[in-house]
């Protein structure tokens, strides 16, 4: 995803990637044993916000941080993965870092390494951790990478705040073949006597949460039962037990958006250092932006032909079943409001559900223009990815790529199309740098 091959910044993260492990232990050993030898800069960093979850956590990340930078506050941000430059992952003061200042940082882990084995994801988080502690602010939104256990993020012994979103079947080579064991490793975040504040989720993987959170002596609070927010005409009505608040429709397209929205606004309430307004809550769900969350491309080499055309173009990140079933609720609130033909262009890695992904998008009866994933060699080949579409009952077609599928979609349509790219994050980066990279 992004960042040219012959810049220093590649390079230098090419070398990093020749530490990893050949044989990965789940362990935070190799970390800890880092950034030790860098001086322990995790345990010099803001107060924290821990995100983990299966989706939502990108989103519920971006409507915390804007709500924090409408309060004034200095407001870094640790997230994964990026869509095209790897400097989206780390925001200082609520903006991209630098190539000369992550140079540095990565060049001083480097040589604290000595050249033992250690994960790409560990040395870069390592970096990420150095620069926050040595740029001073006033809160970190720091977001899981994989699971929440043993994820390189979970080095921190006391975040302000933990928060859980929505738990899905994904990542299973990883974490487990069921939600409650996948719901086991993000309830590794938790910590004892520290807030945990939960997303909606399924009621195996809600009981797994809420004992662990009982062993903790963590504070929980969970949606329809310490808080609820609801989609009104005007707005969000928020409710908890203190308070009854409208606030704005989120700046994020979808019913799932006001779901992480509400998250947002449950954990930004229940933040004592630093206390977050109403009117920066409000402000923040208004104003958030976060690249491939049905983002709307119109004035790109493709977005412009598309509006041409009469054509609404979309990119959204869904590469799951739980993450296909939001993208086809908003579809379908969108048909309901203008019909148009709907085209999918999909392209999925073969560790996700392809099946199980289109069978969530049958209801609004897409026609699928499946493409190769650029830029990784475990895409799903077009043809195959067809016929899977194909046995979840839709009517697909193979293409070479997405360029060219954005093209047949504006030809072949009886009328102006409603198109979405979807599936792959890398996917969504190669769009985006054709586009223009998110900043």
């Amino acid at each position: 995803m992004g960042d040219c091959e012959f810049s220093p910044l590649r390079r230098v993260l090419t070398r990093l990637e020749g530490l990893h492990p050949r044989k990965i232990d789940l362990s935070l050993d190799r970390i800890r044993i880092l950034l030790h030898a860098l001086g322990d800069p995790h345990l010099a960093l803001p107060p924290i916000v821990h995100i983990a979850g299966t989706n939502g956590k990108g989103s519920t990340a971006a409507f915390l941080r804007a709500m924090g930078e409408q309060a004034g506050l200095r407001v870094h941000a640790y997230t994964s993965p990026h869509l095209v430059r790897f400097n989206e992952r780390i925001r200082l003061d609520g903006t991209l870092v630098s190539d000369a200042v992550l140079i540095a940082a990565l060049e001083r882990c480097e040589t604290a390494s000595r050249g033992r084995p250690i994960t790409f994801f560990e040395i870069t988080t390592a970096a990420a951790f150095l620069l926050f502690a040595e740029n001073p602010a006033d809160l970190l939104i720091l977001e899981v990478g994989l699971g929440g256990r043993f994820d390189a993020t979970n080095v921190i012994d006391r975040p302000a705040l933990s928060i859980i979103t929505a738990i899905a079947l994904d990542h299973r080579e990883f974490l487990g073949n069921d939600l409650t064991s996948i719901a086991r490793e993000k309830a590794g975040i938790m910590r004892a006597n520290v807030p945990v504040i939960f997303g909606p989720q399924q009621p195996e993987a809600e009981l797994v949460l809420l004992e662990e959170a009982t062993r903790l002596r963590a504070p929980f609070h969970g949606p329809g039962r310490d808080w609820t927010v609801r989609p009104q005409l005007d707005g969000l009505l928020y409710s908890d037990d203190t308070r009854m608040v409208l606030l704005p429709r989120p700046a994020l397209i979808g019913h799932h958006q006001a779901d992480n929205a509400g998250l947002a606004a449950a954990a930004a309430l229940r933040l004592q250092i630093p206390e977050l307004p109403i009117h920066a809550i409000a402000a923040g769900i208004a104003n958030a932006h976060w690249p491939a969350r049905m983002q709307k491309l119109a004035t790109g080499p493709l977005g412009m032909p598309a509006t041409a055309h009469g054509a609404e173009l979309w990119l959204d990140g869904a590469h799951n079943p739980h993450a296909a079933a939001a993208l086809a609720a908003t579809l379908g609130d969108m048909q309901a409001d203008d019909p148009r033909p709907v085209i999918l262009i999909t392209g999925l890695l073969n560790t996700k559900d392809a099946q199980g992904f289109f069978a969530e998008l049958a209801g609004v009866a897409p026609k699928i223009l499946t493409v190769p994933v650029p830029g990784s060699a475990q895409g799903i080949p077009a043809d195959l990815l067809a016929a899977q579409a194909g046995l979840a009952g839709l009517a697909a077609q193979a293409l070479p790529d997405f360029v060219t599928a954005v093209r047949a979609a504006l030809d072949e349509a009886s009328s102006p199309p409603r198109i979405v790219i979807c599936g792959s994050l890398y996917l969504a980066g190669a769009v985006l740098a054709k586009e223009g990279p998110p900043d």
